[in-house]
């Protein structure tokens, strides 16, 4: 019998259950290749150690941009990789669920297919990101009742409210995480001529970012470079700057939350009114997010346990209870992978 995954490729990490409970990899979508001679050198958390300290030698690249493949050949190298690490004792490729996020093309989506299935699977069935998030948090999806989930990832930022296994209203915005890290360079430069990269951009986030003024007067220090004088320096960043670097990606992000209700049908707002929004992925750590979205909609709102893992448990969920899906509004695509591909 073939073995099942459920993956979550995101624009920051890769995650890959075997299991309800069992995440068997989370590595960052990261690959470093020597520019001599294409030899992969490192996949992962070793290659997101050299983000922004690689000589030219070595390219340092993230091949998933907004939740899409950007790359094909690096993400395909790199999905190989993990997916031998996950399952290369087994004699028959496994099957695979793979999250997406809703809005994507048909070429981004043919991409991904492609990607996954010259990675060494023998099928790929292709959900929507916030679906299968909603799935990992337990949630019964096949009941005849609202739920409401606001996946918040590195690239995009997806909404859905599903029901009877079918997404009743939805929107998918390309802002996530990774804009957050870039507006905190841009503010920090702009405010105090200190250029610092987006490794410092994210470090900074995790460690002060919040959405509400409290404890603006937090700091921590930044080594970077004055770009007066182009030399090392050191400068003392506040929480009160990282709230207001980030409020304007952070706004767009609540707005798609308020334009999905606004497409909702009322009984099923009166669901998730008395059930609650779920935030999974990583911004969804920020902290007074769950606050302030309620403060904001009205609505009960708090963070899924582990949400940065909810996609992949998700995804391999529907892949082994195909009822979870079945008859229903919801179509998953799934494609074989032809016989020439094999090697």
């Amino acid at each position: 019998m073939a073995m099942g995954l459920g993956i979550d490729i995101g624009t920051a990490q890769v995650v890959i259950a075997t299991s309800a409970g069992d995440v068997a990899l989370r590595e960052p979508s990261v690959i470093a290749v020597s520019r001599a001679n294409g030899r992969v050198l490192a996949c992962g958390q070793k290659a997101h150690a050299m983000l922004g300290r690689n000589p030219e030698s070595v390219a340092v690249v993230r091949p998933i941009r907004k939740g899409v493949i950007s790359d094909y050949g690096y993400a395909e190298t790199m999905l190989r990789h993990f997916v031998r690490r996950v399952c290369s004792y087994k004699v028959i490729k496994p099957n695979t669920a793979v999250t997406q996020p809703s809005a994507v093309t048909e070429v981004e989506e043919r991409s991904l297919v492609e990607a996954v299935s010259a990675a060494g699977v023998r099928r790929v069935t292709l959900m929507e990101k916030a679906v299968a998030a909603l799935i990992g948090t337990g949630a019964d999806i096949t009941a005849p009742e609202g739920h409401m989930v606001v996946d918040m990832g590195a690239g995009t930022t997806d909404v859905a409210v599903v029901s009877l296994s079918g997404v009743a209203a939805s929107h998918s915005l390309r802002v996530g995480g990774d804009d957050l890290d870039e507006a905190i360079v841009r503010y920090v430069r702009g405010k105090y001529n200190h250029a610092i990269g987006l490794s410092t951009a994210e470090w900074l986030k995790c460690e002060l970012g919040r959405v509400l003024p409290t404890n603006d007067d937090e700091w921590r220090e930044v080594k970077g470079r004055a770009t007066l004088t182009g030399l090392p320096a050191i400068q003392r960043v506040t929480a009160g700057d990282v709230r207001r670097a980030i409020e304007e990606p952070v706004s767009r992000m609540l707005f798609a939350i308020t334009r999905t209700m606004e497409e909702t049908l009322p009984d099923l707002a009166g669901d998730v009114l008395r059930e609650g929004m779920i935030l999974v992925g990583g911004t969804a750590l920020l902290g007074g997010l769950p606050a302030r979205i309620t403060a904001e909609t009205g609505i009960p709102c708090r963070v899924a346990e582990n949400p940065t893992e909810c996609g992949a448990k998700g995804a391999y969920i529907a892949l082994t209870n195909p009822k979870k899906l079945q008859n229903s509004v919801y179509n998953v695509s799934q494609f074989d992978r032809p016989d020439e591909l094999w090697g």
